[in-house]
């Protein structure tokens, strides 16, 4: 299912979705508020609409769970194989202006997402990975292979949330590792610093749901990480509700 050109096909309808975000990106947008008061925009409903279509057409056999629609009670039943999708991850950044948003694209196989796409546009940053094809980013006109890199003798990088973050949670987690540097970044931007060797830790001590990470995540697996529970378990997806526990990513693998 994870064929080496089905890679490139999803990394391609995420740059759609994402210059659509970027018109929408441009105006004087409106916010809303949905039932569990998290803020949407016209630019997460019509790049969902973008996108679902998309992969349908790819795989339609492949469920596709996505962010806006299951908000609206849409929720597909999972097998095996099913999509993960977060149009707009970062809504809150994409509100702010501040860049630090994403598009999220995942492929899921038995509880591991084994594809990935993470679609920053305003940065113009694409990270990509696949089991067994590993990971790259695309920037400024150039590719590149990325992996997650040994921690260095000064002590972790450590990425925490912009938007979402609980301090004190953050310090106590932390208490008696060797930290170099505390940076904070929105969106699941955080799961690449650490799969391109530009942080080394990403702890989540607050609510996510698996569309939020999911993309990140494959891309992170693929670069030689992981993420696992704060109780070591291996995180996995299609969870009842599609919540996740707190969690670690990490470049431990």
């Amino acid at each position: 299912m994870a064929a080496p050109g089905l890679l490139n096909d999803v990394a391609a309808i995420a740059r759609q979705a994402g210059a659509l975000i970027m018109e929408i990106y441009a105006t004087d947008f409106a916010v809303r508020g949905k039932q569990d008061a998290s803020p949407v925009t016209e630019a997460d409903e019509r790049a969902e609409k973008l996108i679902v279509p998309a992969l349908r057409a790819l795989a339609p056999e492949v469920p596709v769970v996505a962010e806006e629609a299951v908000a609206a009670g849409s929720v597909p039943e999972v097998g095996e194989w099913f999509w993960l999708v977060d149009p707009l991850d970062g809504t809150k950044e994409f509100i702010s202006r501040n860049g630090e948003f994403t598009v999220n694209i995942a492929l899921v196989h038995r509880g591991e997402p084994v594809l990935g796409v993470v679609f920053a546009p305003a940065l113009d940053r694409l990270f990509a990975g696949a089991r067994g094809q590993g990971a790259r980013v695309e920037e400024a006109g150039a590719v590149r292979p990325i992996r997650c890199r040994e921690v260095p003798e000064a002590g972790l990088t450590v990425v925490a949330s912009r938007s979402h973050g609980d301090a004190a949670a953050l310090d106590a987690f932390l208490a008696g590792r060797k930290v170099a540097a505390l940076a904070n970044a929105g969106s699941s931007l955080k799961l690449c610093l650490v799969a391109a060797g530009e942080a080394d830790l990403y702890p989540r001590l607050g609510r996510t749901m698996e569309w939020d990470i999911a993309a990140g995540h494959a891309v992170l697996a693929a670069a030689g990480g992981g993420v696992d529970t704060v109780a070591g378990a291996p995180l996995h997806y299609g969870k009842p509700g599609f919540d996740n526990p707190h969690f670690v990513a990490s470049a431990k693998r």
